[in-house]
Formats: structure tokens, sequence, C-alpha cells
């Protein structure tokens, strides 16, 4: 191969053999978590990520609001879940809630009663589901603790649309915001850690200054081999017309 820079493509060799390193640095595990198990570069960046993304996830004061606008309301819709094997799960859910719960068969369950009382036992079970606190959803109603939340999940999913057609528009939207904001949170950061983006500042700005530098690395790596072998962008010399 023809080098028309030797300078400039032993530069970028080099860069990109230290890149290389770098990279297999990363994927060898060589940090290690709370419980000191080794994890590689890209798990203890994926955890810590994981950990801050929890952190700013707690809505449950919001929705607590929300439930507040709908203290006076009461419910009385069939709902079919996707999940028929949940009904017999919602029912006892929403009977310990205070509702009136029957199954019709055929994955069609009934429920009539007041709607806050349910929401304020769900935001209970979210937030004991967001502290990792799953033995205590447990014990309250003697069921695992992610069937719980699934049963709980389901439930709202198919009120909202019977709501929708009784024009009880305020009710099904509060649904909507218990389900998003205080189960799906919960439920889908379970077993983390939260951890303020405060608290880590220091390292949250390392990594993301390291992600900069070493992704401009191996650009200017690319960029010193090419150069080295003769291969640049130019601009073009403006065409003269005659």
């Amino acid at each position: 191969m023809l080098l028309r820079n030797k300078a400039n493509f032993t530069k970028g060799v080099l860069l990109l053999g230290s890149f290389a390193v770098i990279f297999i640095l990363i994927l060898s595990p060589v940090f290690k978590d709370n419980n000191g198990k080794a994890q590689t570069g890209l798990e203890y960046a994926d955890d810590l990520f994981n950990k801050l993304s929890k952190g700013s996830s707690y809505f449950l004061d919001e929705v607590q609001e929300g439930v507040d606008t709908i203290k006076a309301s009461n419910v009385d819709v069939s709902i079919k879940p996707k999940k028929a094997d949940l009904v017999p799960v919602m029912a006892a859910l929403a009977s310990q809630a205070g509702l009136t719960a029957t199954d019709k068969g055929n994955g069609e369950l009934a429920l009539q009663g007041a709607l806050a009382p349910m929401l304020e036992k769900i935001i209970a079970d979210s937030d004991a589901f967001y502290k990792n606190d799953g033995a205590a959803v447990k014990a309250r109603y003697n069921l695992d603790e992610k069937q719980v939340m699934k049963a709980w999940w389901e439930m709202l999913a198919g009120m909202i649309k019977p709501l929708q057609k009784q024009k009880l528009i305020r009710e099904a939207q509060v649904l909507d915001l218990v389900s998003k904001k205080a189960i799906e949170p919960a439920f889908n950061f379970y077993g983390i850690e939260a951890q303020s983006v405060l608290d880590k500042a220091g390292v949250l700005t390392a990594l993301l200054v390291f992600y900069v530098i070493y992704t401009m690395w191996y650009g200017f790596a690319i960029f010193e081999i090419f150069d080295g072998i003769g291969l640049s962008m130019k601009k073009a010399k403006a065409k003269e017309e005659v």
C-alpha cells in the first residue's frame, strides 16, 4: 500500500489501536456493583442510567392529586380484559378495594362502586413496588406481587373505554394517569435502586465527557489513516464557464 503521509498514517493507527484497547476494557468485567459482582463497563453504565431514570420517575404525588379530583365518582362498568386468566385476581383485588366485582364468565368482569378507594390502593401498591418492597404487596393480598400489579394494570386498561363511552372523560383520564405514572414506572423499575442525578453528578459528567472524547478519538483515527493513504475531502474548485 502506497502511503502519502506516513506520519499521519502512523498516528491514525496508534489512535485506532488505543481505541480498540479501551473498547476491550469496556467489554471486560473490570467494574463492580454495590454487591461486589463483576460488571463490564457497558453493564455499569446501563445500571447507572437505570438507577438515575428510576430516581426521576416518582410521580405518585401528581397521581394522588389526579385521584383527588374524582373522589365522588362511582363506576358501573363491565370489562373483558385481554388476559382472561387474571379476571379472578382482578375480582379479588376490586373486592378488597370496596367495589362489587362479579365474574360474569367468558372472561368478563362487572365492577360497581367508588373509584377513588381502589385507585388509592393502587397508589399504595405502586409506592411499595417503587421502593422494591414487593413483600408488602404480597402480604396485603396473599398473591404474587407481580401478578397483583399486572392485574391492576389490566383492570384499569379495560375500564378506560367503557368510561369514555359513558362520558366519564375525567375518570378515564385519571385511570390512564394511574396506569402510566404509578403502575408502569413502579413495575418497570422494580428491583432497581433509585438514585438522584445530583448524587451522581460527578460520575454522570465523567461518563458524558468520556463518551464525547471517545467518539472523537475514533473519528480522528479514521481521519488520520485516510489522510495517510492520500484520501481526503476538499472543497471542489468552482467550474469556470467559457
